[in-house]
């Protein structure tokens, strides 16, 4: 049986249709019980019986409630993925600490508490795969996403020493660095400053075929390396090259990166909002976004959208 936290949409649904398809059944959680619903059918579609399980991970009673509940109604625990998040995509001048911890609940508490539940329930039986889903974010800094940046840092953090002791107990923990990915998910960050001049530059990155992934081909590299107990999986060659370089030069990474920062949209100071709820893009941007706003249809985006603040 597989945990999958984040799974009513977007990258999290596609890995839990994955592991449907591979013979486990599902234990699914997302905050909104109504996106859950929503993607149950084609979770249910793979053959897996489907748990649904809504819940606010970033709130350590109800991350570990989660966690026993599917143990006890499956009556075993093999696999937990930590997929969920948000992202803020917006200059410093428009965010404040509240974004910053924001991001922290939703992204590293929501994978801190759950995966350590799920790691004791594990350690009972002596075997287990932990898949925890970080960013290219969080290894290189970002610019336009700070908080996100900051809490994926902690997270790979989270996910690398968990690594170095869960071996002991006969579970493997795998570290996903994805970059862009085409999962439709853009319509659904938070986005401030000049909302729509920076909603522009960000859903056209996560839609060029060159620079971000298929999200179906990115959950089943996840879903195969995760099982096999891989260390790490990074994913686009665009990430994979960025890594290197930035392992070997990382103040040269950093001044390039802040050049990229003077060539967005002028810092605004509009506090963030989700993508959905702007004015509708020119033809020209729609046109260009094609492939991500086709993803959103097909991975659920459209079904749990992300509240207005």
């Amino acid at each position: 049986m597989a945990i999958v936290l984040g799974a009513s949409r977007g990258l999290g649904f596609l890995v839990a249709q994955e592991l449907g398809r591979r013979g486990h059944d599902l234990a699914v959680v997302a905050r909104s019980a109504e996106g859950l619903e929503a993607a149950r059918g084609d979770l249910e579609a793979t053959g897996a019986s489907v748990l649904a399980l809504p819940a606010d991970l970033s709130s350590r009673p109800a991350a570990e409630s989660v966690v026993e509940a599917a143990a006890r109604h499956f009556g075993r625990l093999d696999v937990v993925v930590a997929n969920a998040g948000i992202i803020q995509v917006a200059p410093v001048r428009a965010l404040d600490p509240q974004d910053v911890a924001d991001a922290h609940d939703a992204i590293f508490w929501s994978a801190v508490y759950p995966v350590l539940a799920a790691v004791g329930v594990m350690r009972r039986r002596g075997v287990g795969r932990v898949v925890v889903i970080t960013s290219i974010g969080g290894k290189i800094p970002t610019p336009r996403l700070l908080p996100y940046t900051a809490a994926k840092f902690a997270t790979v953090g989270f996910a690398e020493s968990l690594r170095t002791e869960a071996g002991r107990d006969g579970i493997t923990v795998t570290t996903v660095v994805p970059g862009l990915m085409r999962t439709g998910s853009t319509r659904n960050a938070l986005v401030g400053g000049d909302r729509q001049a920076e909603l522009r530059w960000f859903t056209a990155l996560a839609s060029l075929p060159l620079l971000s992934m298929d999200a179906g081909a990115a959950a089943r590299r996840i879903v195969a390396d995760g099982l096999a107990g891989r260390p790490e999986v990074v994913l686009t060659p665009a990430a994979k090259l960025g890594l290197r370089v930035h392992g070997l030069a990382p103040g040269l990474t950093q001044r390039a990166l802040a050049l990229v920062d003077r060539m967005l949209p002028a810092p605004g100071v509009d506090p963030p909002q989700p993508g959905h709820t702007l004015p509708e893009q020119p033809w020209w941007q729609r046109a260009l976004t094609a492939l991500d706003r086709r993803a959103a249809v097909r991975h659920h985006e459209l079904d749990d959208e992300t509240p207005r603040r």
